[in-house]
């Protein structure tokens, strides 16, 4: 990462997402660890849920977010394999104005060094609609590390360059 520090570090306001239907509070490892890195990283974990893998619910919970102000991106995690029950995709196909291809690209190619071709099986994406980013992660320990550690750790980061996420937030909702 190119830190450039003559710019100041902007933490933003994060909502992170759980997609599981067996996954607790108590046993939610993949949440934990994001929830710690997010923290670490300076930004604002403002709110965390576990929802069912349900895409109606997962739309109505995306939406509620996506529309609250005070929420600038969603980070989830589970529901993005290829099983008749992992519908995180669809539900953001269902919100989204925007795909951030590179962002599944560069996933795989991260993990790829992890687990070999099994990273096929993966479809991590990223969308950005109504002004706010939503990033889907895998649900396993060593996907959200992949996913936080290689890709949004950097583009979170304001001081990040050549570009970032962060610095792009005031123009998302241009017409």
């Amino acid at each position: 990462m190119a830190v450039d520090i003559e710019r100041a570090f902007r933490p933003i306001n994060i909502a992170l997402l759980t997609v599981s239907d067996t996954r607790t509070a108590e046993n939610d490892t993949s949440g934990d660890i994001l929830a710690e890195r997010i923290k670490s990283a300076g930004h604002r974990l403002v709110a965390r849920a576990i929802e069912r893998d349900d895409a109606n619910v997962l739309v109505g919970r995306l939406n509620n977010w996506i529309d609250d102000p005070q929420i600038d991106a969603i980070v989830s995690t589970g529901g993005t394999g290829l099983t008749g029950r992992d519908v995180t995709p669809e539900a953001l196909d269902r919100v989204k104005e925007k795909d951030i291809p590179g962002f599944g690209e560069l996933f795989r190619w991260i993990s790829y060094r992890s687990i070999g071709t099994s990273t096929v099986q993966s479809r991590a994406m990223a969308v950005v609609t109504r002004g706010t980013y939503i990033f889907a992660l895998p649900g396993s320990n060593g996907a959200v590390k992949d996913g936080w550690d290689g890709i949004l750790a950097e583009q979170l980061d304001s001081r990040n360059r050549p570009c970032n996420f962060v610095e792009l937030m005031p123009r998302l909702r241009e017409k």
